[in-house]
C-alpha cells in the first residue's frame, strides 16, 4: 500500500483555491474540476461532490485533530498578509517546547493550517542567537550533523 495525500473538503472550490493559490502561494499540480491537488501532495476537494462519493454522510467543521502543515522561514509578512485577509488564527507566532516559531489558523473552509519555520532555520536562528552546535542538537532533537549541515546552508545563503 501506498499513501499518495491527504485531502481536505471545501465549500467554494473558487474561493479555497484563491486562498491556497494567492494567499498561500501553492502551486497546483493536477486540476480534475471537483478536485484539485497541489505540489507537495495534499488536495482540495468540492463538498458537495465528495458528500455524494460518501453517501451523504455528514462533515463537521471545525476540526481541531487535523491540519495542514506548511514551512516558510519568513513568518513575518506571511502572518501580515494572513491578517489583511482575515484569517481567523488558532494562534498567533509562537515557539513550540522545541523553540520552532509557527503559527496556527483556519482556511476559509475552517481547515486547520500550520505554518513552522524550517528546523533547519530554527537551528540557524538559534546558532545566530549564541546557542552552541550542541545545544542546538538537544534543543531540536535532530543530529549535530544536520545541526552542522542547517548552519552552513544558511550562512552560505547569507554570503
Amino acid at each position: 500500500m501506498k499513501f499518495i495525500c491527504p485531502l481536505i473538503v471545501v465549500a467554494d472550490m473558487p474561493r479555497a483555491r484563491h486562498f491556497y493559490e494567492q494567499v498561500l502561494n501553492q502551486t497546483m499540480k493536477y486540476d480534475f474540476g471537483e478536485n484539485v491537488t497541489y505540489q507537495g501532495d495534499f488536495a482540495i476537494h468540492q463538498q458537495s461532490h465528495f458528500s455524494r462519493l460518501i453517501d451523504e454522510k455528514p462533515m463537521v467543521a471545525p476540526s481541531n485533530s487535523f491540519e495542514l502543515y506548511f514551512e516558510e522561514d519568513d513568518l513575518l509578512p506571511l502572518i501580515d498578509k494572513l491578517k489583511a485577509y482575515g484569517v481567523e488564527f488558532v494562534h498567533e507566532l509562537r515557539e513550540q517546547p522545541w523553540r520552532q516559531r509557527v503559527v496556527r489558523f483556519y482556511d476559509p473552509d475552517h481547515n486547520m493550517i500550520e505554518i513552522g519555520e524550517s528546523m533547519e532555520y530554527l537551528c540557524f536562528r538559534l546558532y545566530k542567537e549564541g546557542a552552541s552546535v550542541e545545544e542546538l542538537a538537544q534543543i531540536s532533537n535532530m543530529p549535530v550533523s544536520f545541526v552542522n549541515a542547517a548552519i552552513a546552508q544558511f550562512i552560505n545563503q547569507e554570503l
